[in-house]
C-alpha cells in the first residue's frame, strides 16, 4: 500500500456539501482550496426533496465532476438527511464552507455548533475569494435566466449547460 495510510498517519478528509445548482467558480475556489488541504475531499451534493432545481440532482453530480477532475484526491457524491450522518458514514470529521459575508456567518456558525454537538464534527469556515463574495447559485441562475451574461462566475461546461438548459440550444 502506498499513500498516508501506509505510513501509518490517518487520511485527512473532509466534505465540502452544498447543493451546487448549479456549481459556481466561487464553489470550485472553495474545493479547490480544500482538495489542498486534505488527502481526500467529498463535495456531497445535498438533495432537498422540497425544492425543484433547475438541474436534477445526476446532471449536478456530472458537472461537478467534470470542472473537479483536475483534483485527483476529490469524489463527487449525493446524499440525502443529516449531514453529520453522511460524516459519520465516511469516517470525515471536518466540513469545509465558504463564507461570503457576515450575515453567512450568524446561520453557519448554528449549523456548525449543531453539527457538533451531535457528533463531533467540526467546520472549518473558508473565507470566500473577494471576486466571487456576492456569488450564490440563485443568483446565477436568476442572471442566465433573464440572459445576462454569467460566463465570468461559472466554469464553462456550467455555462454551456445553462445554455442548453435556458434556452433550449
Amino acid at each position: 500500500m502506498t499513500g498516508p495510510e501506509s505510513e501509518g498517519s490517518l487520511v485527512r478528509r473532509a466534505v465540502c456539501p452544498g447543493s451546487f445548482d448549479p456549481i459556481t467558480n466561487g464553489h470550485l475556489d472553495i474545493i479547490a482550496r480544500a482538495s489542498r488541504l486534505y488527502d481526500e475531499v467529498y463535495v456531497a451534493v445535498m438533495i432537498n426533496q422540497s425544492k425543484k432545481g433547475l438541474f436534477e440532482v445526476d446532471e449536478r453530480i456530472e458537472l461537478i465532476r467534470e470542472v473537479t477532475s483536475e483534483f485527483a484526491n476529490v469524489r463527487v457524491e449525493t446524499h440525502h438527511g443529516l449531514l453529520v450522518d453522511y460524516c459519520k458514514q465516511r469516517d470525515i470529521p471536518a466540513i469545509v464552507k465558504g463564507l461570503r459575508a457576515v450575515s453567512d456567518f450568524d446561520y453557519e456558525l448554528q449549523m456548525a455548533q449543531m453539527n457538533n454537538g451531535l457528533t463531533g464534527v467540526e467546520t472549518l469556515f473558508v473565507p470566500t475569494n473577494p471576486t466571487y463574495s456576492f456569488l450564490s447559485s440563485s443568483l446565477v441562475r436568476e442572471v442566465a435566466a433573464w440572459g445576462g451574461d454569467v460566463s465570468h462566475l461559472v466554469p464553462p461546461q456550467v455555462l454551456a449547460a445553462l445554455n442548453r438548459r435556458l434556452r433550449k440550444d
